[in-house]
C-alpha cells in the first residue's frame, strides 16, 4: 500500500498530537515545580515532525516517481510539512480553546512582570494584560504555524538538496 506525502504528513502530526498529549499529562501530572517535564521532552514532537518528513522523501526516493530533481523532491516534503503545520495549527487552537487557564496563567505572569518595571500606570498594565488575554490563543497558532513551516521548509530543503546529489 503506498500511502501520499499526505497522509504521511497526517500520519506524522497525529503522533505528534499523542506526543504533545503525553507529555502535556506527565507535566501535569509530575510534582516538580522548577522543572517542567514538557520543556524537555517537546524536543520529541519536533524530532517526529522531522522523522516524517524524512519519511515523506526516503520514501519517495525509493518510488518510480522519483526524479532526482530537487523541484520534485521539496514538492513531496512540502505536501507532508504543509499538511502537519495545518494539523497542528488546528490542534494548537482547539487544545488552547479548552484549556482557558493557559492564557490565565500567562496573564498574571505579564502582569507581575509589568508591575516589576515599575515604568507603567495600573491602567497601562490592565489595558496591556486584556490585550495579551484576548490575543493569546491567535499569536500561540500564528506563531506554531511560522514555526513549523520554517522547520518544515528547512528540512525538506536540506534533504531535497541531499537527495538530488546523490541519484
Amino acid at each position: 500500500m503506498k500511502l501520499s506525502s499526505s497522509i504521511k504528513g497526517l500520519i506524522t502530526a497525529a503522533l505528534m498530537v499523542v506526543v504533545f498529549l503525553l507529555i502535556y499529562q506527565a507535566d501535569k501530572n509530575s510534582d516538580q515545580t522548577k522543572t517542567s517535564i514538557g520543556s524537555s521532552l517537546q524536543y520529541i514532537v519536533y524530532a517526529i515532525y522531522g522523522a516524517g518528513i524524512v519519511w515523506t522523501l526516503l520514501s519517495f526516493r525509493q518510488s518510480p516517481a522519483f526524479t532526482g530533481k530537487f523541484g520534485d523532491n521539496f514538492q513531496q516534503g512540502f505536501r507532508c510539512f504543509v499538511v502537519v503545520t495545518l494539523a497542528m495549527a488546528l490542534f494548537y487552537g482547539i487544545f488552547n480553546a479548552l484549556h482557558p487557564e493557559f492564557s490565565e496563567q500567562m496573564a498574571v505572569t505579564l502582569r507581575q512582570q509589568l508591575i516589576n518595571e515599575k515604568g507603567k500606570l495600573p491602567t497601562e498594565i490592565d489595558e496591556a494584560v486584556s490585550t495579551f488575554k484576548k490575543q493569546y490563543t491567535l499569536k500561540l497558532v500564528s506563531g506554531a504555524i511560522f514555526g513549523y513551516l520554517i522547520i518544515g521548509a528547512g528540512i525538506t530543503a536540506v534533504l531535497s538538496a541531499l537527495l538530488n546529489r546523490r541519484k
